[in-house]
């Protein structure tokens, strides 16, 4: 019995609540700012179609791409890993210092974010997987790969042949479901955000009384600023047509000319190459 108390205090020892909590932080404040600035990329919707396609192809073609990008992702997966892991081992290890439920349990009105913080968690990864599959792998819905082609971007004053993600977002969002979905995610997002920002200072040790309303405000306005921000896309396609006249357009255009081989301009080696940007159709 006494070796099995001794194991089971080594156990915690080896990663303290307190580490567990400043991982949970850190990992957190990454993601906070990606998301912002994964936000505001995306807010080049509204603008013209080769703005945001502009964006998308400096995305892929960082300096030493595509080992850049991948080092990146990799990053902010680990990110993700270790906030939810951490996330569940501090639920388990507060769960297991309060065994029984007390018999009356309140509930205060902010605490309703903390609840159903594992579950919000849980449907926002599931969604970061099917936004991954549908905007980065390109394989849902399927006909993704039959019906997008490559638009003109311009690029260190260069035309280059690229994806046209415009085309690809109004696509996307023009079905009902996955408008609904992306909406239902980043509300609970912005949920998420509001309450995990807030107990991030806490977490950090820079959260008292005098500061404890002020950073509930400010992590409240962070996640409705979030929600809007993303929550405009999908809303002007699916509800106010934006964009649909333009994937029209294009997709008559691609309908009679293939996409197989397009001529592409090198932004750094300024030479004309051929390349298959659409392998497999």
């Amino acid at each position: 019995m006494a070796v099995a108390r001794t194991m089971s205090a080594a156990k915690k020892v080896i990663l303290p609540s307190l580490v567990k909590k400043y991982l949970m932080a850190g990992s957190g404040i990454i993601l906070v700012l990606f998301v912002l600035g994964h936000m505001l990329g995306n807010l080049q919707f509204f603008g013209p179609p080769e703005m945001i396609n502009a964006y998308a192809y400096h995305l892929h073609h960082l300096p030493g791409h595509p080992v850049t990008l991948w080092i990146i992702r990799a990053f902010l997966l680990a990110c993700v890993v270790v906030h939810i892991a951490m996330a569940v081992l501090l639920v388990k290890e507060n769960r297991e210092a309060r065994p029984q439920n007390y018999a009356k349990q309140g509930f205060r009105e902010s605490d309703y974010a903390a609840r159903t913080m594992p579950m919000s968690g849980l449907i926002i990864f599931a969604f970061i997987i099917f936004h991954i599959l549908q905007y980065t792998v390109r394989v849902v819905p399927e006909h993704y790969n039959a019906t997008i082609g490559q638009a003109p971007v311009e690029v260190s004053h260069l035309q280059l042949e690229y994806f046209d993600v415009f085309a690809m977002m109004v696509k996307g969002f023009s079905s009902p479901v996955i408008s609904i979905f992306y909406l239902i995610a980043m509300a609970l997002l912005c949920m998420h955000l509001t309450h995990g920002v807030a107990s991030m200072f806490q977490s950090l040790g820079v959260r008292n009384e005098v500061w404890r309303y002020r950073l509930k405000c400010l992590a409240t306005a962070y996640g409705c600023f979030i929600f809007i921000g993303f929550a405009s896309i999908p809303a002007s396609v699916l509800f106010f047509g934006h964009g649909k006249a333009y994937l029209a357009e294009k997709e008559a255009e691609w309908a009679k000319t293939p996409a197989a081989e397009v001529s592409v301009i090198d932004a750094q080696a300024a030479h004309t190459q051929f390349v298959t940007l659409n392998e497999g159709r």
